[in-house]
């Protein structure tokens, strides 16, 4: 009797990596805990004889097309995308459940199917009269769209191939499996390998794909690490669970820069785009000033102006908590250290918070000098200016440091009315300065906090012991 060719192997679930027993910690990935068992057909002697082979050719002989993109009718989207999407490519889209994703490819397949000669939006999750109805909700007729309700990887190719379509919705690829490999849908190897049929199908015929996928509870995509390396463009829509906008981000693009990100309001039509985010995110902020102030900050090539709020209030506790919303955790005790060391104000018995108004994320520290003003202005109970921005990084020793691309942000406050703006020394000249603001240049955190705060302003808590 012949024996079943198979083995057992330990299979990383963050990376992919495989080994023949199991570990602790994954040597690639450094992830604890992560190998899970699988059975797996064992490779054939002989399996690499059909694989065609492709000899080495010089680069100088290799001939390409000039790179043709199709722009989708909705302009946030194309942004994210780096100008429109790259006929063959595979797109990854990722976000929490409920954040919208599904939403969001059914308007971008329905908007694409007139201008693609047709689109096939296939669902592993929901029925044909599920998708139907949320259809209806967002107003989409449905002309040169057709739906799919099916799981099975081969059966979807075979009717995907038989319309020619031009483009192609896959939700989810956790769902997708192929029937002659081992492991239910969602596994490691099913992910992976359907991933790359996917992949290989998209190149071979032109139709981009794009495919959703589910999120870990640290909002990393579902599966083996490997799946984002293999698709060529990552997306992940990210917004708070009460707020309506909702951020679409690029974190990986082979066909332009990264680090974009597209506004969207979620309203009963659907995701609507945001075409002023900066006046959005801005709208309802009040005449309060006091721990309050706008920051510039850049998102890929656009320039964002959000509101940086800060509290600080005693503690009741033996130890003070420091609370990040919006903002790197890491950022906000830096800039907290340098306030108490070089400004002298005393904060080591003072809870503090920090929040980003409208669900943003800032990662770059040109929002330090932002927060060090939210802080100082609570602290000391001063207004400040509501005309003004500031932006900079804060350097340990109290230094304000070079931020990049200061005339577009600087630009962007002018856009919106704001009278003055406070920038790092550093950073030489703006130039031109934009018309209507004025440009105050600061070479330390001190020198900035005296310049930011109001000079009339109440100081209910008194300066003296203070700093």
């Amino acid at each position: 009797m012949e024996k079943s060719r198979t083995k057992t192997v330990f299979v990383c679930q963050q990376c992919g990596r495989e080994e023949l027993k199991w570990l602790g910690r994954c040597p690639s990935c450094q992830e604890w805990n992560s190998f899970v068992e699988m059975t797996v057909a064992a490779s054939s002697p002989t399996a690499r004889s059909s694989v065609p082979i492709s000899p080495p050719r010089e680069l100088s002989a290799v001939e390409v097309d000039a790179e043709e993109r199709f722009n989708i009718p909705l302009t946030e989207f194309n942004r994210v995308l780096g100008g429109g999407v790259v006929p063959g490519s595979l797109v990854l889209m990722g976000g929490e459940p409920g954040i919208g994703k599904s939403t969001l490819l059914l308007q971008v397949a329905s908007v694409a199917a007139g201008a693609r000669g047709g689109v096939v939006y296939v669902t592993g999750e929901e029925t044909l009269r599920q998708i139907k109805l949320r259809a209806q909700r967002l107003g989409i007729e449905g002309s040169d769209l057709y739906l799919l309700s099916e799981t099975d990887l081969n059966v979807i190719l075979e009717q995907v191939e038989q319309l020619q379509p031009g483009l192609v919705v896959i939700d989810s690829i956790q769902t997708a499996y192929l029937p002659e490999l081992e492991g239910a849908p969602g596994s490691i190897t099913q992910v992976r390998q359907c991933t790359l049929q996917l992949m290989q199908w998209a190149k071979s015929g032109g139709v981009p794909v794009f495919i959703t996928g589910h999120v870990t509870k640290e909002g990393a995509i579902a599966g083996p690490r490997v799946l984002e390396h293999i698709v060529d463009v990552v997306l992940y829509l990210e917004g708070e669970q009460f707020s309506a906008y909702r951020l679409l981000r690029c974190v990986k693009n082979r066909y332009g820069s990264t680090n974009e990100i597209g506004v969207f309001e979620m309203k009963e039509k659907g995701l609507i785009e945001v075409e002023n985010p900066s006046h959005a995110f801005l709208s309802q902020r009040g005449t309060e000033s006091v721990g309050s102030v706008v920051v510039p900050v850049l998102e890929g090539s656009r320039p964002l102006l959000v509101e940086v709020q800060a509290l600080t209030n005693p503690t009741s506790f033996g130890l003070p908590r420091r609370t990040a919303n919006g903002v790197d955790f890491n950022r906000l005790l830096l800039v907290t250290a340098v306030l108490t060391r070089r400004l002298g104000l005393k904060l080591g018995n003072q809870d503090i918070m920090a929040n980003v108004t409208g669900g943003l994320r800032i990662g770059e520290p040109a929002a330090d000098l932002g927060i060090a003003l939210a802080v100082a202005s609570s602290f000391r109970d001063v207004g400040i200016d509501p005309h003004l921005v500031a932006v900079g990084e804060v350097g340990l020793s109290g230094e304000l440091r070079a931020v990049p691309q200061l005339e577009r942000r600087v630009s962007e406050a002018a856009r919106l009315g704001f009278k003055r703006c406070l920038v790092p020394k550093a950073g030489g000249k703006v130039s031109p300065a934009p018309k209507g603001i004025d440009i105050i240049q600061v070479g330390s955190l001190r020198e900035a906090v005296g310049a930011g705060l109001v000079k009339s302003g109440r100081n209910l808590r008194g300066s003296e012991d203070q700093g």
